[in-house]
């Protein structure tokens, strides 16, 4: 399995080329955020482990310029900015990990094993609620005759909704399960991201019929009967 590691810093590039290599993957190396890009958008990586803080082109940036385009490859994160804001900030960009420096090559290790085994554990390849559906393969979702491509945070959070529509989600417990974060810090992150995922499937201003529906102070659900 093939990895995209952007790292501009030659003692972690050895230490992660060859922690990886030992636990079986094939590792292409970008030591800068402009080349990292450039090979990003050749879709042929299994998983990115993308540094924050890079040359000619800054992490988050090269992450942003990803997800926009709509390349979904599953990106973790390495940062010696550990403070919240910054998670919050790889995360919303669209991160699906965010570790922190230094760290453990057991751990980065498992959170690739863990994060490409989420893609893979469902059987199917469509979840459909209604008229909804969700691509489970492409990360794309369609509502009616709609289609989306989704970035990592906005297909996990839809992917959690639909796997128990009508059941109302708490923000809290959606911070837990789609971000990873254990405590609700009061950020809107979860607003911001539901609303992303609205404008992506309405082609006006008038999300009112669409199926994620929002129940005032308590969370977020999947309707099950029409608007």
């Amino acid at each position: 399995m093939k990895l995209l590691l952007i790292e501009d810093e030659p003692r972690i590039v050895e230490f992660v080329v060859h922690g990886l290599a030992a636990a079986g993957f094939m590792v292409q190396h970008a030591g800068d955020g402009e080349r990292g890009l450039a090979l990003a958008r050749e879709r042929t990586h299994a998983a990115i482990v993308l540094d924050a803080m890079l040359p000619k082109l800054d992490g988050f940036d090269v992450l942003r310029q990803l997800r926009q385009e709509g390349i979904a490859t599953p990106v973790i994160i390495l940062s010696a900015k550990v403070d919240l804001p910054y998670r919050l900030l790889g995360f919303e960009t669209g991160a699906d990990d965010y570790l922190a420096k230094p760290f453990f090559m057991e751990e980065l290790i498992a959170r690739i094993k863990a994060l490409l085994g989420r893609r893979t554990s469902n059987p199917s390849q469509l979840l459909q609620v209604g008229e909804l559906s969700l691509n489970l393969v492409s990360r794309k979702a369609q509502w009616h005759d709609l289609s989306a491509a989704l970035s990592p945070r906005e297909f996990s959070l839809l992917e959690y909704l639909m796997q128990s529509p009508g059941h109302i989600f708490s923000r809290k417990k959606i911070l837990s399960h789609v971000w990873g974060i254990d405590f609700d810090p009061e950020t809107n992150v979860v607003d911001v991201c539901v609303q992303r995922l609205k404008r992506k499937l309405s082609r006006s201003n008038d999300v009112s019929l669409l199926p994620i529906e929002s129940v005032r102070g308590v969370g977020y659900r999947i309707r099950t009967e029409p608007a």
